[in-house]
Parts: C-alpha cells; structure tokens; sequence
C-alpha cells in the first residue's frame, strides 16, 4: 500500500509519522513545496544567531506537541518562557495584560483601570446577561454586545490577533471562543464564565506553564521529525510543487514539476495536508464539493521582522513584549522581546556580536487579515517602520541593528469566520466520500502546532488497513 502526502508542514510530517508507525516507511512520501520542511515553522540566521522567524512556542496544557518533542527525541531540550508579563500597547501608552481574562474577557473588570477608561469599565459592570439563540456569531460582536465595544477592541482584538492575525468581528466564536459562546447561550454573565474559567490563583501552587519551546528553537521539531522519517525510509522531496491531482483505475496519481516537464507520482491513498486555496486547487476535480468550500476560506498574510541588536546600546526592555490594537492605527501589530522572553535566545546572544560582544534579540510581526497593503512594501521599508514602531512603544530611539531579517508568510493563517465548523464538517464529509483520500491541516481543527499535528495523526488514521 502506498501513502502520498501533499505537503510537509507540521501537519503532514506529522501524518506521514503516524502512517510508519503502522506501515513500512519505504511506501510513504511526502511533497513539500518550500525549500524546507517544516511550514510556518522555520530558523533562520540573524547576526549569527539562528532564532524562529515563525512559530516560536506551543500551548503546553494541550499534550499533542508535547507528545510528538518526546517522541522525535527532543523532550530533554523542551523549554518554557521565562514568565516575565507582557503588555498591550494601547491609547499610546503599554499597559499589561490582566493576568486573568478569557480571550480578553476580564474575570476582574478592576483589573483594567489604565487599559480602559473608568466609563469603559462601568459598561462592562453593567452586563446583562440575556441568553443567545444563535448557534453562531463573530468573537468581537459577542463580547461587545455583552460588555462593550472597549472590551473587544482593546483586549480581545489583540489576543486573538496575536493568534489569527484576523479580526475579532470576522472571527467565529463557535470556532475560536466556544466557552464564550456557550456561557452567553446559557444566559451566564461573560465576566462570571471567565473568572470560573480562570480563578485567582493560589500562590502556595505552581502553577502549570502555559506555553512550550525548543532551546534552539521549535523549528528543530519538524528538522528531527523529517529525519526521523527519513530514518524510517520515508521519501521527502521539497521544492516539490503538486500541480495535479488524479483518480486512476489504480488508485491517485500526482503531477508535480514544470508542465513541459511533468513528474508523475502515483500511490493508493492520499492525504492532502496544504492550506485551503491549494488544497481547493488539487481537490477540484476529485472532490468538487470539498474543494467549493475550502475556497471560501480566506486566509491573512504577515510577515516576522527580527532585529539584533548590541546590548550596550539597547536600552532595557521591560517584559516579554506587546500586542498592538488594530483601532490604534499602528504599523506592527506585535512585538516580543525574544530575549526576555526566551532564556535560550539571551544565552545564544552572549558574546555572538563582533569581537564577542553581546547581542539582544527581538522581533515584531506586520500584516492583518485583509491589511495585505501593508506588506507590500520592500523589506527595508517593512524593517524602517517597525523600528519607528518599536521606538515609539517603549519610549525611547533605538540605535542601528546589527543585523535584521524579514520573513514573510503569504498567505500563512487561515481566516475561521463565522459558520466556519459547518464549513469544516462539509468539508471533510465530502473528502470522506472519496475512497482513499484525507485532507489535514490549519484549516480545520485549529491554527496552533497541537491542533495541526492532531489533524495529521487524524488524516493518517483514516486511511490506514
């Protein structure tokens, strides 16, 4: 029986694991169209340092990528952010993010004096707790309906734009808040259902990490699951684009290469685990209805823009770093502060400057769904007007980096807009009437690494013997 798998990010590497721990590796390959495998998640070289100029963490209170460090031989390199808080940049000022809230949702509308004005917070006391009856509706309206529009532009729109790179008001709350959505529906107050959710802490308990990296980087996930593979007698071509594909009397066939010179890749079953617009492409023949709905999800371009700089001339920065309201009109819609953050990006920057002076790393991200002007501009102009960003938050000139790097996404986070789980469904219902075929990836089950690598593990299980 031979598996093909259309695309090595972490969703398809991970599919392709799952098939050889139940088959020989030698029947399986994988086709990826970048230089690399890996996706959204990659390394690159800054001033010497190689840092993640994508996705740099996990959510560690969910087990699948957890599951996966330890199974590719990486658990004894896991590591956790160093806890320092981070801020929202807001109304010209950096406020910190209120430790408790749910998606921005405050459990203690005290907590936001500062953030929001004082009539901002009366309106959220003010909550009237009337039941919903729509199955469905974006995370922004939900919270503003219920605790005003402050509420959602200045903490749930950050939050989740840090995490989509959307809109609070485009995004479905079926989809991205379900806890929101099924207090509001039960006539539960939304400020009551956060503190339920996140209670104050007892200081005589640990609490749990919230997040995961690699040290090095969570780019040496999919770098150590690709050899793995490999080891396991997988096929992995990259700068391999899947141009076609096709049912055959025998089973799937795959077109891939230059049309004056195509390649043909044949194999029994399928698993198509590439973003929704090229997924809709190579489903389009073979999976009509599949492919009409995946071709409605629209997705968000942003680009990663990381700057080294000598420690000596930075001036110190205080936390983790800082989420940027759309509503504030700025450039960048984020900031971290990667060697505050990560312990590991700080000791990789001692001594790597010229004539083993220290560096400091950090990064900032541009681009919001349906904000693609903001991108096209050259990468020098992208790097200027982050800096004049960066300037700004904190207060201060910074002085010239030693190093910067741009690293754009096209394309890199799917939009999930209301009504978007009855999307999925239909989607998968229609792949599933295709004998031998099964889609995976950021477009159905969650953008975050876990939820990707579970939608692998899902696809591969599905056609297994």
């Amino acid at each position: 029986m031979r598996y093909l798998v259309i695309g090595g990010g972490i969703s398809g590497l991970t599919a392709a694991w799952e098939l050889v721990q139940h088959v020989d590796g030698s029947q399986v390959t994988v086709l990826e169209a970048a230089d690399q495998p890996g996706g959204k998640m990659r390394g690159e070289s800054v001033a010497g340092v190689t840092v993640d100029v994508g996705a740099e963490s996990v959510l560690a209170r969910r087990p699948e990528a957890l599951d996966l460090i330890d199974e590719v031989g990486l658990a004894d390199d896991l590591v956790h952010p160093t806890g320092v808080s981070a801020s929202i940049w807001s109304r010209d000022a950096l406020h910190p993010i209120p430790r408790r809230t749910l998606l921005g949702v405050p459990a203690d509308p005290s907590d936001l004096g500062g953030l929001l004005t004082e009539d901002e917070v009366a309106r959220i006391r003010s909550e009237s707790p009337e039941p919903f009856t729509a199955t469905d509706l974006s995370v922004g309206e939900l919270v503003a309906s219920r605790l005003g529009d402050a509420v959602t532009d200045r903490l749930v729109e950050p939050l989740l734009g840090g995490v989509y790179a959307g809109h609070a008001r485009l995004i479905s709350a079926a989809a991205a808040a379900p806890g929101l959505l099924a207090a509001a529906r039960a006539g539960e107050s939304l400020v009551a259902a956060a503190a339920r959710t996140v209670p104050t802490p007892d200081p005589s308990v640990a609490r749990p990490p919230v997040f995961a990296g690699i040290d090095g980087g969570l780019h040496r996930l999919p770098h150590a699951l690709a050899q793995r593979l490999t080891e396991r007698g997988v096929t992995l071509r990259t700068g391999t684009i899947a141009r076609e594909l096709h049912r055959t009397t025998a089973g799937w066939q795959v077109i891939t290469g230059p049309v004056p010179a195509p390649e043909v890749h044949e194999a029994d079953r399928v698993i198509v685990a590439v973003p929704s617009a090229p997924a809709a492409r190579l489903l389009r023949e073979v999976a009509p209805d599949a492919a009409d709905e995946l071709a409605t999800v629209e997705t968000a371009s942003m680009a990663v823009l990381t700057f080294a700089f000598a420690a000596t001339e930075l001036p110190d920065l205080t936390g983790s770093g800082f989420l940027v309201p759309p509503r504030d009109d700025r450039f960048i819609k984020a900031a971290t502060f990667s060697a505050n953050k990560w312990d590991w990006v700080r000791g990789r920057g001692v001594g790597a400057g010229p004539e083993g002076t220290d560096l400091i790393l950090l990064r900032a991200s541009v681009g919001r769904h349906r904000e693609e002007a903001s991108l096209q501009h050259p990468d020098a102009v992208l790097l200027d007007r982050a800096l004049e960003d960066l300037a700004a938050a904190i207060g201060s000139s910074l002085p010239s980096p030693a190093a910067r790097h741009v690293q754009r996404w096209g394309g890199g986070l799917p939009q999930y807009a209301v009504g978007h789980l009855d999307l999925v469904a239909r989607a998968r219902e229609a792949a599933a009437q295709v004998p031998g075929l099964a889609v995976a990836g950021a477009t159905y089950d969650g953008v975050g690494i876990p939820a990707c690598i579970a939608s692998g593990r899902r696809a591969a299980r599905q056609l297994l013997p």
